[in-house]
């Protein structure tokens, strides 16, 4: 972030007091920034990675909701597989742009290798939230969607009233999850 003194024509900020904090906000080249985002970032940047690739997920669990169907009227093994396609696309995805957004936060920065500790610390920290999360996700969307099935309604309709209040339960507990195994804490 550049300073007022590096840049004082192209450049302007203020001070505010916020909930007995100094928020700093700043002008520069067309953005505003504040502090909020870099006191959370890894937060927003975890939650992100949780959306995108649960959308993809979504889109491709949908379609192959619908078309099984059609083939196959056995609801519970609809439900079933579409939750396995889900989880092949999700995970690898998920990992993918985790790894991406916090390679740095791995390297040591005196030797320039990779913090191998670091790594394997926060591997358990994320197999222990995902664990919980997604036994709680894995529950109630199969059976969300295996009822709403057997109820009559379209699968691609079952399906994304499942996954979207299956979603919400999932944010709220892995939230919780990376907070208390301190994930994103030095």
């Amino acid at each position: 972030m550049k300073s007022f003194s590096e840049h004082p024509i192209q450049s302007f900020g203020f001070y505010i007091l916020s909930d007995l904090r100094i928020v700093r906000y700043e002008w520069g080249e067309g953005t505003i920034r504040n502090s909020f985002y870099d006191k959370y970032r890894n937060i927003i940047l975890f939650n992100k990675n949780l959306l995108v690739s649960g959308m993809i997920s979504f889109l491709v669990g949908a379609l192959f909701t619908q078309i099984y169907a059609q083939y196959d009227g056995n609801d519970i093994v609809n439900s079933l597989i579409t939750l396995v396609i889900g989880y092949g696309i999700y995970i690898p995805l998920f990992a993918f742009l985790f790894y991406r957004d916090n390679k740095a936060k791995y390297v040591d920065f005196i030797t320039g290798k990779k913090n191998s500790n670091k790594i394997k610390n926060d591997v358990k920290k994320l197999f222990t939230t995902f664990s919980i999360s997604e036994a709680i996700f894995i529950i109630s969307k199969t059976y969300i969607h295996y009822s709403l099935l057997v109820s009559s309604v379209e699968p691609y309709q079952a399906y994304t009233f499942a996954e979207f209040v299956s979603w919400i339960i999932y944010l709220v507990s892995i939230n919780v999850g990376t907070k208390a195994v301190k994930l994103f804490e030095n």
